[in-house]
């Protein structure tokens, strides 16, 4: 077997997404060159195609964050114990993720410094002395950083990993309704990025008391769905009262001269976002990359021979030189036959192939393949850039129109507990029922089918009159989606 037939096997996908989504999910980042294991158990290597992607994603949000006057910090990665300590449903939430940090050489601390799992309390001592008058609001700051949660037990890269990326909103305004006010803005934010720029569609909705984050008074969620038909949680939005302002002293003089607290809010989005995006685009053949977000957008593959080498190699770079304002590269490389160039970059997601032989070369156009429905077209070379815009916009259509049929499609409103039951042992997604508000029955549902009460929809809190809760029989206080979840 040849050196190019051993690392074509290699390569090979040998899981099917229908079958064994797990192992499909594992393999397709390993041989698609988009992200390592490290030595460290939970802990992931972005290889380039990897951090392209999230580095387009933290780009596109934080455009807007700046629109909406959200400017970027930074806060240090390590957080005095004694911080964690002030807000103690916070760090109650937090202790069993919580990685320490002792000492340096051969000296101890005589403080354990937590590495950073949120950053909260490390940024409020700040603004307990940046915040002395109404002048000085509203304070809204976010940063962009790495985080450590390190309780779980069965990591899966992106999905749930020990280290991960993410933005960090924390906001501070004078008055409840402002701060009230941002969740709409914030997680329209959200929403327009996952539409836009990942291609994929979320139930926004609220999170019941038990699901609500740490610290929080209110949590708000953007939930997706994986193929699997298991819910994963997207980007949130914590309304968190005046819970840490108390806990930090973060007050001022009010317009009348009098002392009040600060309201804040919390939001994120992160590298979790890339994992969807990956389950839910790529299919057997490797990875579907949406082309916002493709490191190479179109891929030029010259066929030649020793006769035509040159003129074709020439005429790939004139085809490169139409597409200007795109991420084009010309895989000239000798190493390996054009089939296997195909197939690799298939795996890798590119979303435009062009081919370019001696017939293209005569009558002055490309073959091109789209990868996500692998459609194949020709066009002439003058028009190039144009068409493949038009193509690459489509793409991106498609991508999303998929996941949002899919998601309507796996949204299941169910009365009877029985039926109930039944959707959330096949794993059909959302499953929509009344409920009377009640931890006591949610905690009985999620015991007994395993499903976690996901969000309440914002769009699905409607026509509740005569609604009985779906476990036990009382009036209904909200719709709610439920879930098996990652």
């Amino acid at each position: 077997m040849s050196d190019e037939n051993e690392k074509e096997q290699v390569k090979a996908l040998t899981a099917k997404k229908k079958d064994n989504f797990s192992e499909w999910y594992t393999q397709i980042l390993i041989n698609s060159e988009f992200i390592d294991y490290s030595a460290v158990s939970g802990v992931i290597v972005f290889r380039p195609s990897s951090y392209y992607v999230w580095d387009k994603i933290r780009e596109a949000t934080d455009v807007l964050f700046k629109e909406a006057g959200i400017k970027d910090a930074y806060f240090p990665l390590f957080i005095p114990e004694r911080f964690l300590n002030k807000e103690k449903e916070h760090i109650a939430g937090f202790n069993p993720e919580v990685a320490w940090v002792t000492g340096a050489g051969n000296s101890t601390f005589d403080e354990r410094l937590a590495v950073r799992p949120t950053s909260e309390t490390i940024m409020y001592d700040s603004y307990s002395r940046w915040i002395k008058s109404w002048r000085d609001l509203p304070l809204r700051l976010n940063q962009w950083n790495n985080v450590v949660r390190w309780e779980f037990k069965h990591p899966t890269p992106f999905i749930r990993s020990r280290e991960f990326l993410w933005n960090e909103g924390h906001t501070a305004f004078a008055t409840e309704k402002e701060a009230l006010e941002e969740r709409e803005q914030v997680l329209g934010i959200y929403s327009k990025v996952l539409k836009e720029v990942l291609a994929l569609e979320g139930v926004p909705g609220k999170k019941t008391n038990k699901e609500k984050f740490a610290g929080a008074i209110a949590s708000y969620s953007i939930e997706m769905l994986m193929p699997d038909g298991w819910a994963i949680q997207g980007p949130d939005f914590h309304n968190d009262g005046q819970n840490f302002s108390k806990s930090f002293d973060i007050k001022f003089t009010d317009k009348n001269g009098n002392y009040q607290y600060v309201h804040q809010n919390t939001f994120a989005i992160s590298t979790r976002m890339i994992g969807i995006m990956v389950a839910m685009h790529s299919d057997d053949k490797g990875l579907v990359i949406p082309p916002k977000l493709a490191e190479i957008q179109v891929v030029i593959i010259p066929i030649y021979n020793d006769s035509n080498k040159e003129k074709i190699l020439k005429y790939a770079e004139e085809l490169k030189s139409k597409m200007k304002d795109l991420r084009v590269y010309v895989d000239s490389s000798d190493a390996y036959s054009p089939g296997w160039k195909f197939n690799e970059y298939e795996l890798k997601g590119i979303p435009i192939r062009l081919e370019i032989g001696q017939k293209e070369y005569e009558g002055r156009f490309a073959t091109a393949k789209r990868r996500d429905t692998g459609e194949k077209f020709t066009f002439n070379v003058d028009e190039s850039e144009s068409k493949i815009k038009g193509t690459l916009d489509k793409i991106h259509e498609n991508l999303y129109n998929k996941t949002k049929e899919f998601l309507e499609s796996h949204i299941h409103k169910v009365y009877d507990y029985e039926k109930f039951k039944d959707l959330i042992g096949k794993d059909s997604g959302f499953v929509q029922a009344p409920w009377c508000g009640s931890t006591e029955c949610e905690d009985k549902i999620a015991e007994e089918t395993k499903a976690k009460a996901t969000n309440m929809p914002f769009d699905a809190q409607h026509d509740l009159d005569g609604k009985k809760c779906i476990y036990c029989g009382k009036e209904a206080k909200y719709f709610v989606n439920f879930a098996r979840s990652y």
